[in-house]
């Protein structure tokens, strides 16, 4: 009987044929462009699309980049323990893409960049650039074996295959189509991979309906169970989610993410326009909330059923990310095929997002490593390199699926590390964006600081979590269980996936209730705040860049605010304001051949 706990069925042969075959077909869209570009083999046709994309595919790729396995996994089951206040997201997704879109894209899209940290080289020096761009490898690095490690943990609970043949295999799809592709069959692939993730949030939400006797009856059990308490407008800082953690530090910490993250900005860069990049990032807004909307109905969908049999604390699943996997075995076990669906739905959200990681790991590293020091390079060789760095970065982050299994719940690890490194990197970039002041030496400097504070925090709060009073869970029980364990429980998130309870250590240092229970959401909030002032003051007292002769174009303009409809600049635009940027002899760009600072010149001399 559904909802009452023990074992559930395992995959049928259509399960497989339906998850197998979608699969494929992303796969097979990657390899489509791959022949269909196979002319075009330049690096910018290979990691930026040609700079040909329109709005709406790179909406949905942006989309799928980040709402991703960990969202299909991670998402429900916070609705399952805590409630909504996640729905508030909402409003940081609003904040976040109007402040994106109006001041971190103009500015990007101006320059001409292909890779994001380019800009903390035109604006302080090349060490910062170089810092930069490792502190994003090693973010991307981490967050990508988590998200390969979200969906194998699904597979593993509901196919019984092999977790590790599952994140090889995840790893290899994601690398052949990385590879022969580039940026565009990433794009066109998490297009596919999107719609897959929606349409298999709502066949479990359908299904629970019909199960629960409808929509209105899940809202009454979850009103019931305290999960529609979803405005908490208490100001304590330490406290997980409330309104002012969910709006003002998930603001912060996913503009962190869609500002200057390599991943998202590349797909800016990639549009023909900056209108058609604008209005990306407004559409993948109003993705952002039909995403998080299912996932959050998918979760309440789950209490409504288990409200009297917890399967965690009855021992049938081992930790909450496996909780959605579960529920579609039992309820949808019937309907060969529609499991498969919703794996491949979860097993989508991961190949798009660590599709969109390679590709951008590969653009950094040959724009802000390689391409500097080696001068003699022929086109030819570039993509062959580009090729072998896909293949390098698709098995790092196979092998950090490894470290991110002993991270635990999905969804909070992967937000934490983004504050924790993004934080302090967006700090960096408004300085230099908005003041004049800062120099290298302060903004170093600030960064580090920033950094120094905000992996303080961190690493204590994955040390000493914070205690159920901060954290909130909301109640669970096992009363309607066929067999059950005890009676009445609460259920925190785990930090380890060996136990469904957080086990605290027996002795907590007098930081661990007060500065290591500072919610997650602030990590990048302390990480702004810190670089900036420390940033500002020490530029200030080392005299600030005066001596510095800075563009312009280096700094967010008027014209950038009010720019959309009349948003197409001219290619010669952009070859002028790029020379006038990083100007023709700048020891730090000379790897532009002459024949093309020849015909910028002519360029130039017409305009």
């Amino acid at each position: 009987m559904v909802g009452t706990g023990g074992p559930v069925p395992t995959f049928s042969v259509w399960d497989y044929v339906v998850f197998i075959g979608i699969v494929v077909g992303a796969s097979g869209i990657g390899l489509f462009q791959a022949i269909r570009s196979r002319k075009e083999t330049s690096s910018e046709e290979f990691l930026l699309g040609g700079r040909q994309m329109t709005a709406v595919p790179v909406a949905m790729s942006l989309t799928a980049s980040f709402m991703s396995g960990i969202t299909v996994i991670g998402t429900p089951a916070e609705a399952y323990l805590y409630g909504t206040a996640f729905w508030l997201f909402g409003f940081s997704y609003a904040l976040m893409s109007i402040v994106t879109a109006e001041l971190f894209v103009p500015l990007f899209y101006r320059l001409r960049i292909t890779s994001a940290y380019e800009y903390l080289e035109m604006r302080f020096s090349r060490p910062i650039r170089i810092i930069g761009t490792s502190m994003y490898i090693v973010q991307t690095a981490l967050y990508t074996g988590l998200v390969i490690y979200a969906p194998a943990l699904a597979l593993n609970q509901i196919t019984g295959l092999d977790l590790w043949g599952v994140l090889v295999a995840t790893g290899a799809v994601c690398i052949i189509y990385c590879t022969v592709g580039g940026l565009k069959a990433v794009i066109w692939t998490d297009v596919l991979q999107m719609v897959v993730m929606l349409v298999g949030f709502v066949a479990v939400i359908a299904r629970g309906a019909v199960v629960q006797g409808g929509l209105t009856k899940i809202f009454e059990d979850a009103g019931e169970g305290g999960r529609l308490d979803t405005f908490d407008f208490d100001p304590d800082p330490r406290k997980r989610h409330t309104f002012w953690t969910i709006v003002i530090g998930g603001s912060i910490m996913w503009a962190s993410i869609y500002s200057i993250n390599q991943s998202q900005v590349q797909r800016y860069i990639s549009c023909r326009t900056l209108g058609h990049a604008k209005m990306a990032l407004y559409i993948n807004m109003v993705g952002l909330w039909v995403t998080v909307s299912l996932a959050m109905l998918s979760g309440l969908t789950m209490y409504s059923i288990y409200k009297k049999c917890d399967p965690i604390t009855n021992d049938d699943v081992a930790t909450s990310d496996q909780l959605l996997p579960y529920m579609v075995m039992d309820i949808l076990a019937d309907y060969p095929g529609i499991p498969g669906l919703f794996v491949a739905a979860a097993y989508s959200g991961t190949l798009s997002t660590v599709s969109s990681s390679i590709n951008a790991l590969v653009a950094v590293t040959m724009e802000d490593f390689i391409i500097p020091l080696w001068k003699n390079r022929t086109e030819k060789q570039v993509t062959w390199l580009n090729m072998g760095l896909s293949v390098f970065f698709g098995a790092l982050c196979i092998g950090m699926a490894g470290v991110a299994s002993l991270m635990g719940s999905v969804l909070q690890a992967a937000l934490a590390i983004f504050g924790m490194i993004s934080g302090p990197l967006l700090g960096l970039y408004l300085l230099g964006m908005f003041f004049r002041t800062p120099n290298s030496i302060g903004s170093l400097s600030g960064l580090l600081i920033g950094l120094a504070l905000t992996l303080w925090v961190g690493i204590g709060a994955q040390i000493y979590p914070a205690t159920a009073d901060k954290t909130n869970p909301l109640l669970l029980t096992v009363i309607g269980c066929n067999s059950t364990m005890s009676q009445n429980h609460t259920t925190q998130p785990p930090w380890t996936t060996a136990a469904p309870l957080t086990t605290l250590p027996s002795v907590r240092p007098p930081l661990a209730d007060s500065w290591y229970s500072l919610s997650y959401l602030y990590f990048s909030v302390l990480g702004v705040i810190a670089t900036m002032v420390s940033g500002f003051l020490i530029s200030a007292a080392t005299g600030g860049c005066k001596q510095e002769k800075l563009s312009p174009t280096l700094f967010i303009r008027k014209s950038d605010l009010i720019c959309f409809g009349g948003c197409r600049t001219s290619e010669a635009q952009h070859t002028k304001e790029k020379i006038i940027v990083q100007g023709i002899d700048n020891n730090a760009f000379t790897e532009f051949p002459p024949e093309m600072l020849s015909k910028d010149r002519e360029v130039i001399t017409k305009l």
